[in-house]
């Protein structure tokens, strides 16, 4: 995962099963997070949520995996929020606190949450200002960007017909999604598209027909938000059971 590449050409990694998909995630972030650590001193993740990166921090969590990254190092931040307070049950935070952060030794200074109970603007003012601080000038350059991706094709809170992915200028905004009947706080595609590493993990037969349309049909990003994320200095990767790719190359 760690490298540098010009274009957007995607590395498309199948696996058989979506355990073998999280073990290697896990593993990969491993390796990341201690060549970054070596060379500069730590280590910024992008964490995502839903119930495929909820495993993979159950993973991390365990006595197998948790050792071997010096989470005193690392610092979280989030590709999106649902704008809800941080003790509700759909909150990303919430999930990664309870799955991840809770039973690792990160300090809570290197939890940078969005803080979703706030009026939605002032929210991701607050957050654009804490990306600011801690990356200072320039577009911030994550070390690791994990996205997940919607059978509708979304990524992040970049939903299909709404604003947010042509978005160029702010790197946080806040939008109100009529699909899911709420507000939405997200990272746009100038964050997203800096990031060093950027790796979708995608498992299940629910989200063949979309990933074949998002890798290998036309572009149309208004349409399909996940097309999107290209790196423009980084390395994407897809992380995919047999069933999410079973739909690829059909012609």
């Amino acid at each position: 995962m760690t490298g540098t590449m010009t274009g957007t050409k995607a590395d498309v990694v199948t696996l058989s099963s979506r355990e073998a998909v999280t073990a290697a995630t896990a593993d990969a972030l491993v390796t990341a997070a201690a060549a970054c650590i070596a060379a500069r001193g730590r280590f910024s993740l992008v964490l995502s949520g839903g119930s495929t990166p909820k495993a993979l921090y159950e993973l991390l969590a365990t006595p197998a995996y948790a050792p071997r990254i010096d989470w005193t190092r690392v610092h979280v931040f989030w590709g999106d929020e649902r704008c809800v307070p941080p003790d509700d049950r759909s909150s990303n935070y919430r999930m990664a606190r309870e799955a991840l952060l809770d039973r690792v030794p990160i300090s809570p200074e290197a939890i940078h949450r969005m803080r979703g109970e706030d009026p939605p603007e002032q929210a991701a003012a607050a957050y654009d200002a804490d990306l600011r601080k801690f990356f200072g000038a320039g577009p911030p350059r994550f070390d690791v960007v994990l996205l997940g991706m919607g059978d509708n094709g979304h990524t992040a809170s970049l939903f299909p017909g709404l604003t947010a992915v042509r978005e160029r200028s702010r790197w946080v905004v806040a939008e109100y999604v009529g699909e899911v009947k709420m507000w939405r706080l997200t990272l746009t595609p100038p964050v997203l598209n800096a990031a060093a590493n950027v790796l979708f993990v995608v498992v299940g037969g629910d989200k063949a027909p979309m990933l074949a349309r998002v890798l290998e049909g036309p572009p149309d990003i208004d349409l399909l938000p996940a097309q999107a994320i290209a790196p423009t200095q980084g390395v994407l990767t897809w992380m995919l059971d047999s069933a999410a790719a079973a739909k690829l190359g059909a012609g």
